[in-house]
Formats: C-alpha cells, structure tokens, sequence
C-alpha cells in the first residue's frame, strides 16, 4: 500500500516547497492537488459527495504550479493532479503542459484527469455540459498521440489537427500513468477504455467499492491487463479501514488534507504517519 495526500494547499512559493519536503521526509508517496479554474457565485450544481462548501475553499493555486514548486524542492515525492478538468482546457497545450511537468520533476507526475463535475464553471468556459464525457475521452486520445508520436495527429468528435511536433516528450514512458477520477455505471468502461488507473472518491463509492474494483479486475484480466492499479480519496485515517482497503486491491490510500497553518499541518501529518505505521 501506498500513501500520499489531496490538498488544495496554496500559500507563498515556500510554503508550498515547505508542503513537499515534509510529505517527502516523512515516506509519502504521493501529493495530489485538485482543481477549479474559478468558482461561479451562483452554484446550482449539487457538490457531488452532498457537502456545502463556499466558493473561496474550493479555490487555490494552479495545481501544474504549485506541483512544479513542490518538483525543485523534492526528489522522490510523486506529484499528481487530482483531478485536472481536462474538458475545461485546450488539448494541445494541456498535452505540453503535462510533458514539460513530467520533465522538470525528472517522471514524477501522475496524470490525474476526470471531467469536472459543476455545470456553471463548464458553461462558462463554453463547454456544454452534456458532452463532458466525450470530451474527456477525445482529449486524452489526442494527448496520447502527441505524447507518443514525433508527428502526431488526431480526428475525433471534438478534436482534430493535421500532423504536428510538439515538445518536450514526457520522461515517462509511453507517458505520465492517467488516473482516471471518474464514477457512476460507465466508470469501469471508461478506465479500461482508455488503459487507465482508477482513481475514485471514497465518498461516492461507499459500500460499493469492493465489488467495482472486483468487476474492475475480473474484466480487465479478460481484456489481458493485470490488476489495475486503484487509488483512493478521502481514504479514512484508520488502521482498521486501511487494512481493509488493502485486502479489496487498493493500491494507493490519499489522505485529505484540510488547509490549516504550518504547525496544524505538519502535527496532521506526523499524525497519519503513526496510523500508516500501525498498519500490519
């Protein structure tokens, strides 16, 4: 089992830095930070686990910035977004973006991509809400092209282009691992689809988890894939949970971290390291 934490984190550029030495000091795998371009003040889209949450706490530094700090400041600590709204963004230079962090932190970032969630923000970027899904899949079909061919192109329903070079190529090959950050009946489908890690909210899977991770594998051994690597947010900070986690195929536990000031924050984690180091 692997260990790591979702934040949204932000601050000064030392504060930040400060973040990633202190998860890396400490064993953790991974930092994931999430997104929102902005927040609409008027939400009428329901936040997907029921919570209320104000506009101002789902806000915070561009994650490809803050994760770029946190790479000159660390060398082992994996660096993951979580997610990127990949239908919100240009795919051509969301595929430049992902290669160039991929190569300053040396293959370390772990692509975390979905396809958003508040229909307000969507519209707002001009993206109808109701082709999310099919953008995400068009997108990273695109990326992948770019990613891997010297001259690439692409013809989907929402993206196409003639032949291009575009550089650098990701440090990892054939790219970043994508862990998609999807749910509801086509999730599995998708992850297979698109040869992709999963990368579900502990809050919307609930009770559920153990079987889809169990359809997830049975149908991806068919397909000829091994077991697919399932990284969990919101996992519970419990020695109990944790073991049970391991025993339904997670592979990696994501803690959330709530912004808190520097001694709160490194108590918190000194904290989860004395649960993950209960763990048989």
């Amino acid at each position: 089992m692997k260990f790591g934490v979702l934040t949204l984190g932000g601050g000064a550029p030392a504060e930040v830095a400060e973040l990633g030495r202190a998860l890396e000091e400490r064993g953790f795998d991974s930092i994931f930070v999430p997104e929102h371009t902005h927040v609409p003040v008027d939400i009428q889209t329901p936040f997907p686990t029921g919570m209320k949450v104000v506009p101002e706490a789902m806000q915070g530094l561009d994650q490809f910035v803050m994760l770029a700090a946190m790479a000159a400041g660390t060398s082992r600590l994996l660096l993951g977004t979580g997610i990127c709204e990949v239908p919100l963004r240009d795919p051509i230079i969301l595929a430049k973006t992902v290669a160039s962090l991929d190569v300053v932190s040396g293959g370390r970032f772990l692509f975390g991509a979905g396809a958003g969630w508040m229909r307000e923000e969507m519209l707002n970027h001009g993206i109808d809400p109701r082709t999310r899904m099919g953008r995400l899949s068009d997108y990273l079909g695109a990326m992948k092209q770019i990613w891997t061919e010297h001259e690439a192109s692409y013809s989907g329903e929402y993206v196409k282009f003639d032949p291009i070079i575009s550089l650098p190529k990701p440090v990892r090959k054939p790219h970043p691992p994508i862990l998609l950050g999807v749910d509801g009946p086509s999730a599995i489908d998708r992850v297979l689809d698109l040869e992709a890690e999963w990368m579900p909210w502990l809050a919307r899977e609930g009770d559920g988890l153990a079987d889809r991770i169990e359809e997830l594998n049975e149908r991806a051994a068919e397909a000829g894939r091994g077991p697919v690597p399932v990284t969990l947010v919101g996992a519970g900070a419990d020695e109990e949970e944790i073991t049970y986690y391991t025993e339904i195929g997670v592979s990696r536990c994501l803690f959330v971290l709530p912004s808190l000031d520097r001694v709160e924050t490194l108590d918190l984690l000194d904290w989860y390291v004395d649960v993950i180091k209960s763990v048989p």
